[in-house]
């Protein structure tokens, strides 16, 4: 069996003189970002070994789980037999398809057969991301379908109020009686303006936002009422669209 090192390499791109990170702090949303060390692809083979160690060097990884605890007195980061018996976050790799993708997911114990599942992450070919919760999918999917079809019943009830035959001075004077063809119907438009008035109020409102992490600190009312502005003016942002792995920035 392959031997793993059980610290970052020296000189890493990531580490000054190999100290570990810092954990992460509870709550801040870390979907946007995506970790990749060159070096150590270069130096180490990705695979099933060595995919954990290579995790522990990005700023996902909390150093103080209990696979750390394993790691500091040489036993394999990944073994359940000692990880039953502890209490607390740990990781645990759950899918594997070398060299390619690794699935790990942070789950909570509080027992040998009690665990809660807390955040999942992956390696994609040498690049770890952090996945988006299930609700947040669900969230900004909802969000922007309603902000469309919103905008649609916006933009059909100011194409109803402008409509009307605008004809000019010569068209004017050319035929009245092609004027009097033209003439509008307002009963049938007033028809019209009130089916979509009645279709918009059977519309579900806007379901509410998913609940925020624990220890999740939401921004200042003033920096939101900086940003109401701009963001009315975009749909909500969407975990896989608008922050996929190509759109993530890299650190």
């Amino acid at each position: 069996m392959t031997t793993t090192p059980m610290m970052p390499p020296m000189g890493s791109s990531n580490f000054d003189g190999g100290a570990p990170a810092l954990p992460p702090q509870p709550g801040i949303d870390m979907t946007g970002i995506c970790f990749r060390d060159q070096l150590w692809l270069n130096t180490y083979p990705l695979d099933r070994n060595l995919a954990f160690d290579y995790f522990a060097l990005s700023p996902f990884y909390d150093w103080t789980c209990n696979n750390e605890q394993l790691r500091s007195r040489s036993i394999h980061p990944l073994d359940i037999s000692q990880l039953s018996k502890m209490t607390g976050s740990e990781y645990m790799l759950s899918e594997v398809m070398e060299p390619h993708l690794f699935v790990i997911h942070k789950q909570k114990r509080d027992g040998p057969e009690k665990v809660t599942p807390m955040l999942t992450y992956y390696i994609l070919d040498g690049s770890i991301y952090q996945a988006p919760q299930l609700c947040n999918v669900f969230a900004g999917r909802l969000g922007r379908g309603l902000y469309h079809i919103s905008k649609a019943f916006s933009f059909a009830s100011s194409k109803l109020e402008k409509t009307g035959y605008v004809a000019s001075e010569n068209e004017r004077s050319a035929s009245e009686s092609k004027a009097a063809k033209e003439t509008i119907d307002f009963k049938e438009l007033k028809r019209v303006d009130h089916i979509l008035a009645s279709l918009q109020r059977k519309l579900p409102p806007v379901p509410p936002p998913p609940p925020f992490p624990e220890g999740y600190v939401p921004p200042s009312t003033a920096e939101a009422s900086e940003n109401q502005q701009a963001e009315a003016q975009l749909p909500p942002v969407d975990p896989i669209i608008d922050q996929g792995p190509s759109k993530r920035m890299k650190v």
